[in-house]
């Protein structure tokens, strides 16, 4: 059977660009923000990425990636003028992802803390981060949280439960390892991959698992 999964530089003439939601909170793992969005400016089947930072993520991404500044973020994240990514205030409740008008066709929180996940299981959207995951659940989007904590108490436990019923997908931010990765960019790039893949967006590079294959294999082997 042919493999349906396109080259990044490929775009199929039958399949519109896609437009992700792209929020970064303050929970640690910015090694996985930065791959997550890299991974989508080089997706040719992505249009555009609307890219909210909250002012604790902004912190944690100076904290863990050296980061300086507000105004400059998305260079600084990819290394490169971004070609489709437009960053939001997270202030900005009118922006355009606040609506159910506004074609949104997934949302992604990488990485997730607890309060973000809080204030959506609890219908709190007092900003913007938080008004599009609401948004998602109504209209019935793709909404994936990549939550980070641990160990989890009970409120956590609880407001999980409430966003899966809800529709969201709780996607936990941990790694593998089967894979062997030798790089921390490495471990973040696969697990990057397989929330692409779970979104409808498999990437051609990614590695698949083969029992009793022996080694590794990936996609465009």
């Amino acid at each position: 059977m042919q493999s349906t999964i396109q080259p990044r530089g490929v775009q199929p003439h039958s399949v519109p660009p896609q437009t992700i939601t792209l929020a970064v909170t303050g929970a640690s793992g910015s090694a996985f923000a930065r791959q997550m969005l890299l991974a989508l400016e080089d997706d040719a089947r992505v249009g555009c990425i609307n890219l909210v930072v909250s002012d604790s993520g902004l912190r944690v991404l100076a904290e863990e990636l050296k980061l300086t500044g507000r105004s400059d973020v998305v260079r600084q994240l990819l290394g490169r003028k971004a070609a489709k990514t437009h960053l939001q205030s997270n202030l900005d409740i009118g922006a355009n992802i606040a609506s159910g008008s506004y074609p949104t066709d997934a949302m992604i929180v990488l990485p997730c803390s607890m309060g973000t996940l809080g204030r959506i299981a609890n219908g709190i959207g007092g900003k913007l981060i938080d008004r599009a995951a609401d948004v998602c659940l109504k209209e019935r989007i793709r909404l994936v949280l990549c939550v980070r904590e641990t160990p989890l108490n009970l409120i956590h436990l609880r407001n999980m439960t409430r966003v899966a019923e809800a529709g969201a997908t709780i996607y936990p931010l941990i790694p593998s390892f089967y894979n062997a990765p030798e790089s921390l960019d490495e471990m973040a790039r696969n697990f990057v991959q397989r929330v692409l893949k779970h979104i409808g967006l498999p990437q051609a590079d990614a590695y698949v698992w083969k029992p009793g294959a022996g080694e590794e294999t990936t996609g465009n082997k």
